[in-house]
């Protein structure tokens, strides 16, 4: 049986060294491995935000290989702020950096706020990435019509009282997508949760629980 390793790292970046943790579970030959984003740096956001650490949590309890990373200019990553343009090229490095870990497994990216902006555009673009989960889809103020044409299966979770991503423009957005995207977006909304999910965190699990073991039998029968 392989042993559970949890263990920061460092990797290449385009604007120099990310930082990273990196949890790799007890369990061998994992259907799929995830890259998970952290919300906006210029507003405190960090692979240490709770909402982060809990899908980190999830997947790792779920036998998901996971790795969290610092955007450029946050802790000990390089670089400086580049308002979502140049973290593109960070999520990528971060794809990177686990495909290298763990050959030929499909990818997952789940962001959260600024991360799920972000990191969901980079997940569509690349065919290493299989799905996606977007947390607190901040739509009152970012395009995310991308999403309309990525045919990837997709997680959205958001908070009914969510202030920076209406509930009702998510849904408005999903209701747009072709059919067939629809039909790979399963949308989740929280009651009572704001956008950091308050109090609520026990939620997210279950809703990221409840969307793998749905596609993956092997995880829900772990």
């Amino acid at each position: 049986m392989t042993e559970a390793l949890h263990r920061s790292i460092t990797f290449p970046g385009p604007a120099g060294q990310i930082e990273g943790l990196l949890w790799m579970p007890a369990r061998p030959n994992p259907p799929i491995a995830a890259v998970v984003c952290h919300p906006h740096p210029l507003f405190g956001g960090s692979m240490h935000n709770k909402v982060v650490y809990q899908v980190a949590r999830t997947l790792d309890r779920l036998g998901v290989p996971t790795l969290r990373f610092n955007f450029r200019g946050v802790g000990r990553s390089g670089g400086n702020h580049d308002r979502g343009r140049g973290e593109q090229d960070d999520v990528r490095a971060a794809l990177d950096r686990l495909a290298a870990e763990l050959t030929g497994t499909p990818l997952l990216v789940a962001g959260f706020s600024f991360g799920c902006w972000v990191g969901l555009r980079v997940g569509c673009e690349d065919e290493r990435v299989t799905e996606l989960i977007g947390l607190g889809a901040p739509v009152n103020n970012s395009y995310l019509d991308y999403l309309a044409s990525c045919e990837k299966p997709r997680l959205l979770v958001q908070g009914e009282n969510d202030q920076y991503g209406s509930p009702k423009k998510l849904d408005q957005l999903v209701e747009s997508f072709p059919v067939k995207v629809r039909e790979m977006t399963r949308l989740v909304i929280v009651p009572g949760a704001d956008h950091f999910f308050a109090g609520l965190l026990d939620r997210v699990d279950v809703a990221i629980t409840e969307w793998l073991d749905a596609r993956h039998p092997e995880i829900a029968a772990r």
